[in-house]
């Protein structure tokens, strides 16, 4: 690999684009311009565009008629580095450790979105041109929910009319296993809020008398599902897709042991879920209520005799096809209301929400995508669902009318939001050779 692959790599890793955090937005400015001037430098007109929150970079080659247009987008925003005392050395200094680099952002997503962009700029050097007419659109604000993108997606529909859209910003199942994913779950979320008395009381002279919200947050929580871990609300499975044969028999036959591989990643002591599936449908294609946070009451050292006042539970669920997230919400405030101990109110806030995605991984351009990794990484590719969710997916689908092609470079320990972030070089390497071949492969 050329040592100016790795300079660029540091330079822009080295950019701390907190997208999250109002302290670092002239950095994620400079950040942007940095790549603006880059994608420039390999031939590329590219504008900086301005929106409510972080700009978004685009960038295009001279665009001709008779060839596809491929959309690729990624995002140079990054999550928060804390907890900085975890990290082996600091977050927006690189390291090269035993080849991988270590940082924040290295994989998720600056590390992927650069070897799309090493990719074209030996594309153009060796043949002048690119086979495809290509626009690549990198936005500052993946990391707190993509809220201005869709409004750029919408004012410049005509203008990135395209035929196809390239990611990459998912996984990888193993080293030097090719994968891809061809179905997200999404999400929606809400916040409850119980409250009991109007102020915090004395737990010795009110105990007994008065609703502890605290002890009835924890029954309503416990509705949520049975002893074997089914979502327990009513109607919540109703619309859920089964999985088709093919899927099931082709996870069957990865190469590694899906409950194993959790386990060891985990760290739990037994797997636990939803019987009749394993972990990989578990996490892929079923759905989930998940509690992501409790608080309230005394959090401090040693004892405080005392009943909380009100206490809040912060909730997610995670979507599969055919779910709609408002229906699910719906569902969800119906048992919660149902379910209700004595003594205590209910206050309910809707959060965040995307909705999930799934394409035909054997469609015409899901076999290019196929031939492209099989040419990148020679290997056999893997074909999987994941559980997170990209919304932007469903945006490109909805907006643009394309469907995406997710083609991720990210490894299962790259230690993506956590301290200890990494990305190998090899596949930074094997990023630029899946552009290569995607773009030759789409320009058939």
């Amino acid at each position: 690999m050329r040592p100016t692959y790795l300079e660029d790599f540091y330079s822009f890793l080295r950019f701390p684009s907190v997208s999250t955090d109002d302290q670092f937005a002239e950095k994620l400015r400079e950040c942007a311009q940095w790549l603006a001037q880059k994608l420039k430098s390999i031939g590329l007109e590219a504008d900086i565009v301005a929106t409510a929150g972080h700009p978004i970079v685009w960038a295009r080659n001279k665009h001709r008629p008779g060839r596809r247009t491929v959309l690729i987008y990624g995002h140079y925003d990054v999550q928060p580095p804390d907890p900085l005392e975890l990290w082996d050395s600091p977050p927006f200094e690189p390291v090269l450790k035993d080849g991988y680099v270590f940082a924040r952002g290295a994989t998720d997503n600056k590390g992927q979105i650069l070897s799309h962009i090493l990719g074209i700029q030996e594309t153009i050097e060796q043949n002048r041109e690119l086979p495809v007419n290509v626009h690549l659109v990198i936005e500052g604000e993946e990391e707190i929910g993509s809220a201005n993108l869709g409004g750029f997606l919408n004012e410049n529909r005509d203008a990135l009319r395209c035929d196809v859209a390239v990611v990459s910003d998912t996984g990888m199942i193993a080293r030097g296993l090719p994968t891809l994913t061809y179905g997200l779950r999404g999400v929606t979320a809400l916040e409850i809020k119980v409250t009991g008395p109007k102020m915090d009381l004395h737990s010795g002279i009110y105990g007994g008398a008065v609703a502890n919200p605290i002890t009835a947050l924890a029954q309503l929580l416990a509705t949520l599902h049975d002893h074997e871990g089914r979502v327990a609300i009513a109607g919540f499975y109703d619309r859920v897709k089964p999985l088709e044969d093919w899927e099931r028999e082709a996870w069957r036959k990865l190469p590694f042991d899906g409950d194993k591989l959790v386990l060891k990643e985990t760290g739990v002591p037994e797997l636990f879920g939803e019987t009749g599936y394993n972990s990989l449908e578990r996490v892929w294609a079923r759905p989930t209520a998940e509690i992501n946070g409790i608080g309230g009451g005394y959090q401090g050292k040693g004892t405080k005799t005392v009943i909380a006042s009100h206490v809040i539970a912060k909730l997610t669920f995670r979507l599969v096809p055919e779910q709609e997230g408002d229906e699910i919400l719906k569902l969800a405030k119906t048992h919660l209301r149902k379910n209700l101990p004595k003594g205590i109110t209910l206050e309910i806030t809707d959060g965040h929400s995307g909705p999930w995605y799934l394409t035909d991984p054997h469609s015409q351009i899901g076999e290019a995508a196929q031939r492209a990794l099989h040419k990148a990484f020679n290997a056999e590719v893997a074909l999987i669902r994941e559980g997170g969710s990209i919304p932007i997916v469903s945006e490109f689908r909805g907006i643009l009318g394309v469907e995406t092609l997710l083609m991720g470079l990210a490894l299962p320990d790259c230690r993506a939001h956590s301290p200890n972030e990494n990305f190998p070089l090899e596949n930074l390497e094997g990023g630029i050779r899946l552009n290569k071949a995607i773009l030759q492969e789409l320009g058939h």
